[in-house]
């Protein structure tokens, strides 16, 4: 099994219209296609809150599709690529490698409903003078902690780009993708994870900028807020 992770540039439709033609049409003619499917979309519910939208790509990415398949090859994944460019007119895939760090067991994916708070997805380019080898290290070896230990998320799943499937897509190395509660959305502290203590806040804060540093490169990044939606779980 493979999984693939699409980005979407809506390109003139607006937002409520491109979110609703992904999680109704799209999402039903990709179903006989797919092992499993998420969609993840900027909707209503990710919509002002204190969470920095990070945008080096302009313009930046309107949503994400994930999918897992038996073979992401060309040919055989050409059926969904025409799905996906009939609603969106540009997109970018990569084929990557799933790890989850952190399992969301907390508030459980519902098929076809709105996951609990919200799921961050953090694109990453590699830092120029960084060795991949180095970057993975940083990333998995001294990151991946910290960011459990200093947050509130509630699922961490880290995807390691293989490679690019589609002509032109940007340089991502990694995509990560992170479910935060509700509180996150408008609270510091509760995105730290530390409700009342402003001690830990800072020092969560300090841990996680400083984890980050040594891995990524905050020009290279593209940081989206979105709602989830497992649309097809994996069995």
């Amino acid at each position: 099994m493979e999984k693939i992770i699409y980005a979407l540039w809506r390109e003139g439709a607006d937002q409520a219209t491109f979110n609703r033609r992904l999680l109704t049409e799209v999402a039903d003619a990709l179903a006989p296609h797919v092992l499993a499917l998420r969609i993840n979309v900027p909707d209503e519910d990710v919509v002002g809150g204190n969470v920095p939208r990070i945008a080096n790509i302009r313009p930046q990415m309107d949503a994400v599709i994930q999918i897992w398949v038996h073979c992401s090859h060309d040919p055989y994944r050409a059926p969904i690529d025409e799905i996906i460019g009939g609603a969106a007119s540009r997109f970018a895939a990569w084929l990557v490698c799933e790890s989850t760090p952190l399992p969301n067991t907390l508030h459980p994916p519902v098929k076809g409903q709105r996951t609990e708070g919200f799921s961050q997805l953090a694109f990453i380019g590699q830092p120029p003078k960084m060795s991949h080898e180095e970057f993975v290290y940083n990333w998995r070896r001294t990151q991946t902690s910290v960011a459990i230990e200093t947050q509130a998320n509630f699922e961490y799943r880290q995807n390691l780009v293989v490679r690019p499937l589609t002509y032109g897509a940007p340089s991502f190395v990694a995509i990560v993708e992170e479910c935060f509660p509700k509180a996150a959305w408008e609270s510091e502290a509760a995105y730290y994870d530390a409700i009342g203590n402003p001690e830990l806040e800072a020092e969560n804060k300090r841990r996680m900028f400083e984890a980050c540093a040594q891995f990524m490169d905050f020009e290279r990044i593209d940081v989206i807020q979105t709602s989830q939606f497992e649309v097809r779980p994996i069995l």
